[in-house]
């Protein structure tokens, strides 16, 4: 259809529905005169009962105060990354994360728009995984592999035969005799959490709780209420609960991706690595907590202070058992012995014979660049010996993007190799997040919505 047939405002709603975010915009007046099914679905309400309506006869629970809409509209001012709970016309608790922006046409204020993304399920599956670590917290057992104490690995089980990564894994070892905080960093896949587990499991805490929080998977307030527990009405349907500091009480606390921990919130980490202390969300009475923290980064921790992305204080407080992993194209000698060892795995999971890799896949295996590291190796085998026909794995058995064109090849049209090296990007993205879009955007560059729509398009 020619683009005059298109009206502006149709195209615009048509855009607007098609986000995977709920948009509410009200005027002046705080009459709803835009909202999305998304923002619906997220409310439980029918759109019909908001649009056009006084937001404060919409959802009665809200006041000038409360609603980040009516006061962006009073200030003038936007609000971001603001979470808000509240209960609607039908009874329901909502928990959004909302950003609230006044809308100027011309220089004046027309109106305010609220991007909400609803996370009363991800506070209640959260809730839902602390009270089942509660409840496996009182399963004691001097076994290791057991769901009381969360471990997994020992330094046992980290194969290598690189010489820089067998002495971190002396230090390592060293490391386990204190109980001072562990600082681990390096890239996405080489295995930071496998160190850190094998830490807490050769330390007198072994026998003891090991919990893992990925920093960067919660928004601010509920990853505050999942590391500090709740008191009770300290929001809308909370009840006491105890949060990880407290269930990992007596052992071990890691906590991944550090930076991506907001810094008001690193500020409160920091006090507990002081003084031992917590206080639950909205109580009063402090709690003291024998806890080991471990935390690890997929960026060296200078940079990320001199991003302001982690507070220099709390830097210098974890520094003091520190550890860069190595990258797996800097351990290329762990290349062939970490490949025999997952083909092993796989053999017995799929229930396949393969007996190892020719000659060349070995030779691919150690000029390629394994931006994924570990985790890459070990789902490229798996995905080989899922597709193999045969009982030594060869280059034809590599996944598509991982094949090089040979010299007979044709040069591809331009067209075609730009997404075949988006798709490229695109997987290798994917793979050192293991598996998560948003992060993945953010190393790729671009919004998330896009990626989402190149992943349905390419991959």
């Amino acid at each position: 259809m020619p683009s005059e047939f298109f009206n502006t405002s149709e195209v615009l709603e048509a855009i607007l529905e098609t986000i995977d975010e709920g948009i509410h915009v009200i005027d002046p007046k705080g009459q709803t005169i835009f909202y999305n099914g998304v923002a619906a679905n997220h409310d439980g309400m029918k759109r019909s009962e908001v649009l056009g309506k006084p937001l404060l006869e919409a959802f009665p629970s809200l006041n000038h105060k409360s609603s980040t809409l009516l006061r962006v509209i009073k200030s003038e001012k936007p609000i971001y990354n603001y979470s808000q709970s509240y209960v609607n016309a039908h009874g329901r608790i909502i928990e959004t994360l909302n950003t609230t922006l006044p809308i100027y046409v011309d220089g004046f204020m027309i109106g305010a728009i609220e991007i909400a993304k609803d996370y009363s399920s991800l506070r209640q599956l959260s809730e839902r995984l602390a009270d089942l670590e509660s409840s496996l917290k009182t399963i004691k057992s001097p076994e290791r592999k057991t769901p009381g104490n969360g471990g997994l690995y020992s330094f046992t089980e980290i194969l290598t035969n690189d010489t820089g990564f067998k002495g971190l894994i002396s230090q390592g070892k060293k490391a386990a005799r204190s109980s001072s905080s562990v600082l681990v960093y390096g890239e996405s896949g080489v295995g930071k959490e496998l160190f850190v587990q094998s830490i807490h499991q050769d330390s007198s805490r072994g026998k003891e709780p090991f919990i893992a929080q990925n920093c960067a998977a919660l928004p601010e307030s509920l990853l505050e209420s999942l590391l500090f527990g709740t008191a009770k009405g300290s929001y809308t349907g909370a009840v006491e609960r105890q949060g990880l500091f407290e269930l990992a009480n007596g052992g071990t606390l890691f906590l991944d991706e550090l930076q991506s921990m907001p810094i008001d919130l690193q500020a409160k980490l920091l006090r507990v690595l002081e003084d031992g202390f917590i206080r639950r969300i909205g109580g009063t009475k402090s709690v003291q907590v024998d806890v080991r923290i471990m935390a690890a980064m997929n960026i060296d921790p200078k940079k990320a202070v001199s991003d302001n992305s982690l507070r220099p204080d709390l830097f210098y407080r974890l520094n003091v058992l520190s550890y860069e992993l190595p990258p797996l194209r800097e351990r290329i000698d762990d290349i062939e012995l970490l490949s025999e060892h997952f083909i092993s795995i796989f053999n017995s999971k799929l229930g396949l014979s393969i007996k190892g890799m020719d000659e060349k896949t070995q030779i691919f295996f150690r000029k390629y660049h394994w931006p994924g590291n570990v985790r890459e190796l070990k789902h490229t085998i798996e995905f080989m010996m899922n597709h193999t026909e045969n009982d030594v794995l060869n280059l034809e058995d590599l996944p598509q993007f991982l094949k090089k064109p040979t010299p007979s090849e044709k040069i591809l049209p331009l067209r075609e190799a730009m997404i075949e090296m988006e798709t490229k990007l695109i997987t290798e993205a994917l793979l050192q997040t293991n598996g998560n879009v948003f992060q993945a955007s953010k190393l790729l560059q671009i919004p998330r919505q896009t990626l989402q729509y190149k992943i349905k398009k390419h991959i």
